[in-house]
């Protein structure tokens, strides 16, 4: 069976894929201001939404190694902008925490991330929006369920403030 190209591009997994990378694209884009790297933006907005992750924890969600995460780290906690603390349970390991330093910059990226959202739903009726949030959110608490993401790392995720752009 031959698939024609503009079917390709309307498949659930195509499309949520184009406007994820075109949702990161803009919000780049507007964080610029703020003097932040994509790295940096990004590590912030996911560990501003789930403090105390270990380093190894915020790589899975990130989707980067860890040793690439660490580089970006230590440039953060020497801006002062994030500070790893202790892990009481494995003395080994670290808990990563925003700093009070950074909370305008978490808000300001926030905002952001909600103005591009705003942009990308714009037109569509709030029914339609709930639609779009409960499909979104059945699909990946079934992918969560099956064993293809079941780690810790994306089940923290899951419980992300509700509505923001993770």
């Amino acid at each position: 069976m031959t698939i024609d190209r503009q079917t390709r591009r309307n498949t659930v997994g195509f499309l949520m894929y184009e406007v994820t990378r075109l949702l990161r694209r803009e919000i780049s884009r507007r964080v610029q201001r703020l003097g932040l790297t994509n790295a940096q933006w990004m590590t912030l907005m996911r560990l501003g939404l789930n403090e105390g992750i270990n380093q190894a924890a915020l790589a899975e969600l990130l989707e980067v190694q860890p040793i690439s995460l660490g580089r970006t780290l230590d440039r953060l906690v020497e801006a002062g902008l994030i500070e790893r603390r202790p892990n009481p349970d494995d003395r080994r390991a670290f808990r990563l925490f925003l700093t009070d330093r950074a909370q305008p910059l978490f808000d300001d990226i926030y905002n952001i991330a909600s103005e591009v959202r705003e942009q990308a739903l714009a037109g569509m009726p709030a029914e339609t929006r709930v639609v779009v949030i409960d499909a979104l959110s059945s699909m990946r608490d079934n992918l969560m369920g099956n064993g293809t993401a079941n780690d810790d790392a994306v089940k923290v995720a899951s419980t992300d403030k509700e509505g923001a752009l993770t």
